[in-house]
């Protein structure tokens, strides 16, 4: 499998991105991140070519520290600055959405731009709260604009379900991505987001597929402990809805044994998994430190053959899937998925 995929026919990816978000101002519950440690696993990470990081307007603190990731490249320390790409989003809180038009849209993109160090965002993945509050569509010709305008260079969405997002394609936006959860234990982009995806030829980025941390050898044999970011809050919640614990550690077992024949980690063959789905471009692999590096090197140097996929895929479809499309249980007022979502941020970022 190549390290790197084309989102567009001008524009390559590394297949595994950087995922910023436990990066993030109050992700950790257990203390402060060593963040010269972080600074040094970007360099570490560019230089074995994970290249391209995934980050978001709404995750205070994370667009600056990138940003001075770009000014230490653009000094001569690591590769060039343009040879490392970063995506970001355009997120609108749920108690402005109703207010949203260009001249907001255009403040919070000219935003992102200066805290990246950068003359153009490479890719806006764009995130609406609320489907019953209308002006999405419109949202989105905004950042069309602003592409055309030279700020943008390619416009994705973010858990967008599949009907809306037929409707922003309908509407002539060139969605070039589409970012959803997708792991071993939330299978729902399976129903009709990825069908969708492949036949519009629109690249899904996938997070959380390595669920906060959950798929790894520590686990294995343990019994369900108090989570220790925002990330394993969240996960937890789908693996007691899908697997349960107990199933939870028959397919760490699984994966365990696949690792084994090829060296590599239980993180690496979870991964390698979604990869292998067709219209997967890429899988967001969250940095904390420095001490996983070397491990997610490992992704790249082996494939799973096709009965090792298969035997995967019919453990998993022994237990349910969450219900419904991408991010629908997390938009469900009164649902335990909605309730740990924080939608205000940027109201909180521009006092």
């Amino acid at each position: 499998m190549d390290q790197r995929i084309e989102l567009t026919k001008d524009y390559t990816i590394c297949r595994v991105l950087n995922g910023c978000w436990q990066l993030s101002e109050g992700h950790s519950l257990q203390g402060r991140l060593d963040l010269k440690d972080v600074m040094k696993a970007f360099h570490l990470l560019t230089e074995q070519g994970f290249t391209t990081f995934d980050c978001a307007d709404i995750y205070t603190g994370v667009e600056e520290f990138i940003g001075e990731f770009v000014k230490e490249l653009k000094s001569g320390h690591g590769i060039s600055a343009d040879d490392i790409q970063i995506h970001t989003k355009y997120v609108p809180d749920i108690n402005y959405l109703s207010q949203v038009d260009y001249a907001f849209t255009e403040q919070i993109i000219d935003r992102s731009l200066k805290r990246l160090n950068r003359d153009t965002l490479d890719l806006v993945q764009f995130h609406w709260w609320d489907y019953d509050v209308p002006g999405y569509t419109e949202t989105a010709g905004h950042l069309l604009r602003l592409k055309e305008k030279g700020k943008i260079r390619n416009i994705g969405v973010t858990n967008f379900d599949t009907a809306r997002l037929k409707e922003l394609v309908d509407a002539g936006i060139p969605v070039v991505s589409m970012q959803a959860q997708y792991s071993v234990f939330d299978r729902r982009p399976e129903r009709n987001m990825l069908d969708y995806c492949k036949a519009n030829g629109i690249k899904l980025l996938c997070y959380g597929t390595l669920s906060g941390g959950f798929l790894a050898e520590k686990w294995l044999g343990k019994n369900m402990t108090e989570p220790e970011t925002r990330s394993q809050v969240k996960y937890l919640q789908i693996i007691e809805d899908t697997l349960g614990w107990d199933g939870y550690q028959e397919l760490l077992s699984l994966l365990s044994k696949i690792a084994e024949k090829y060296n590599a980690g239980i993180s690496n063959v979870a991964s390698k998994y979604i990869l292998s789905q067709a219209g997967v471009a890429g899988a967001i692999i969250g940095i904390r430190n420095s001490r996983h590096v070397a491990s997610n090197a490992r992704i790249f140097e082996f494939d799973l053959d096709e009965e090792e996929i298969e035997t995967i895929r019919a453990f998993l479809q022994q237990f349910p899937a969450p219900e419904g499309e991408p991010f629908e249980l997390e938009r469900t007022p009164g649902s335990k998925y909605r309730s740990i979502m924080h939608m205000n941020i940027n109201e909180k970022e521009q006092s």
